[in-house]
């Protein structure tokens, strides 16, 4: 594989976690399920008892910061779960098996922030990898977000 799997980075969570990307303030749930909520910085699922937040996220916001890009009505911003403290991060750089879920969809982005496509995997996650190398390999594709289907919500960025 060519690709990165990127979570959250360490310093926009410390910013999440004092104020979202919706402006909130950080409001801190525990855990009770036993197949707990996606965590997006650690890329597993929270385990029972686990502090953990449900705050507002716009990736394709921070990366234009970054990258000088203008991604427009692009952006989004949505739902995603995080520790309620920092946490070590994913175990693995490894496309993470905890998070591969039923449906996905994989969408690629130009260096403008642009969508230019994306894969829908319904059922069928062990191509998710192949598909993020091959979306890749098109050299107009700068990132490409793995998303759910159902809710839409940011799981990861993966990069060259």
């Amino acid at each position: 594989m060519t690709f990165r799997v990127l979570p959250i980075e360490p310093d926009v969570l410390d910013e999440l976690r004092k104020l979202d990307d919706a402006g909130r303030e950080l409001s801190v749930l525990i855990e009770d399920a036993k197949d707990g909520a996606p965590l997006r910085c650690c890329l597993r699922r929270a385990q029972p008892g686990e502090r953990i937040a449900l705050v507002s996220y716009a990736p394709l916001r921070r990366w234009a910061r970054e990258t000088g890009a203008e991604p427009g009505a692009y952006e989004e911003v949505g739902p995603v779960f995080i520790h309620a403290e920092s946490c070590d991060g994913p175990a693995s750089p490894e496309w993470p098996e905890e998070l591969r879920g039923s449906r996905r969809v994989l969408r690629a982005y130009s260096k403008d922030g642009h969508i230019l496509g994306g894969c829908l995997l319904d059922k069928n996650t062990e191509l998710s990898e192949r598909t993020a190398d091959d979306l890749l390999m098109d050299p107009e594709v700068a990132l490409v977000h793995v998303r759910a289907v159902e809710f839409g919500c940011f799981f990861f960025e993966v990069r060259r």
